[in-house]
């Protein structure tokens, strides 16, 4: 059966699929448009970059596209109003905020007529995300690369919060690797559309480099693991040298200076754009490799629309009817 669109304020995506927005340029216009022109949401990562390289990439994506393009903005960095007004300036078509929760971006969306799509992992947020005026709500859990907000696996949280959400669209994010686990999420918990991002980094598109993908492709189950850091929240990322230091209590690691002062608050453990820009740009052993927590399921590389493509058919193929779950994935 066809999936259903997904409607967020004004806009329509004919495929309801959200492509996750990965900052430090790991999620830029290379990988929004070519999503948006699949019919997805592509989003561009708009946290820790500067406000003029984010509008410029904003004003290239839609140029490129007449698709839906969304920034995702952690409420965490410390130039959060100015990334937010900057991204409305360049026209972008939704804002995408976690990491923190902001009451105002509510007002400036109602009085910029921006959309403003909440990121949240627990009912008490999105009851309180609907009630000020949020366009839609994405419900992150435990499965999630990056920054987390919560302990509980997506199918454990995601049907308290479809309890409480009644009135705008509901996401399901967080470890969702193929289109049996996208259908199921709409199928039997009732999501309105699925976010997907780690599956979007191991496309041709994505402009980090090689050894970053690769690093994703040879990670093993029990090579994804939890970090401390400095925004606050737990984070979920690959093992590697840096991160084993991390976690016998940064042994090894050097005391350094706050170089971007990005954060609004930071613990200085160390300097997390630094090291999401160094694993961006092909230093896999000292940077950080933010991953989602099913990264092992990944075995390939493929073009956006062959992800699409891929995701669709799967999904259609067992989308409502009447589905035993769960579905056993084929090999």
């Amino acid at each position: 059966m066809k999936l259903p669109p997904l409607k967020i304020g004004p806009f329509v995506a004919p495929i309801p699929l959200i492509q996750g927005g990965m900052s430090i340029r790991v999620s830029t216009s290379a990988l929004a448009i070519p999503v948006a022109e699949c019919g997805g949401i592509g989003t561009i990562g708009g946290s820790a970059i500067p406000v003029e390289e984010l509008k410029a990439d904003i004003r290239r994506a839609k140029a490129a596209t007449n698709g839906v393009v969304a920034v995702n903005i952690m409420f965490a960095m410390k130039n959060f109003y100015n990334l937010v007004m900057a991204s409305i300036e360049a026209g972008v078509d939704m804002i995408v905020t976690g990491a923190g929760f902001s009451r105002d971006i509510f007002k400036i969306g109602e009085e910029t007529n921006t959309p403003i799509v909440s990121i949240v992992s627990s009912p008490a947020f999105a009851r309180l995300a609907e009630k000020l005026g949020a366009a839609a709500i994405i419900v992150e859990a435990k499965e999630a690369g990056g920054h987390l907000g919560t302990d509980r696996a997506l199918r454990e949280i995601f049907p308290e919060i479809r309890k409480v959400v009644t009135k705008v669209p509901l996401i399901a994010a967080g470890g969702i690797t193929n289109g049996y686990e996208m259908a199921e999420m709409m199928d039997k918990y009732g999501a309105d559309g699925v976010q997907i991002a780690t599956r979007f980094v191991l496309t041709k598109e994505c402009s980090v480099d090689e050894s970053f993908k690769q690093a994703m492709l040879k990670a093993r189950k029990e090579d994804v693991v939890l970090i401390r850091s400095p925004v606050g929240l737990p984070g979920r990322a690959i093992r590697n040298p840096f991160v084993e230091k991390l976690r016998h209590e940064g042994q090894g690691l050097e005391a350094r200076k706050c170089v971007y002062k990005c954060l609004k608050k930071c613990d200085h453990v160390y300097c997390i754009s630094e090291r999401l820009m160094q694993a961006r740009d092909g230093n896999v052993e000292d940077g950080l490799v933010f991953s989602g927590e099913n990264v092992y399921k990944i075995h390939d590389i493929l073009t956006v629309k062959e992800v699409f493509d891929q995701f669709v058919s799967q999904a259609e193929s067992v989308y409502k009817e009447n589905t035993e779950w769960p579905v056993v994935v084929p090999a």
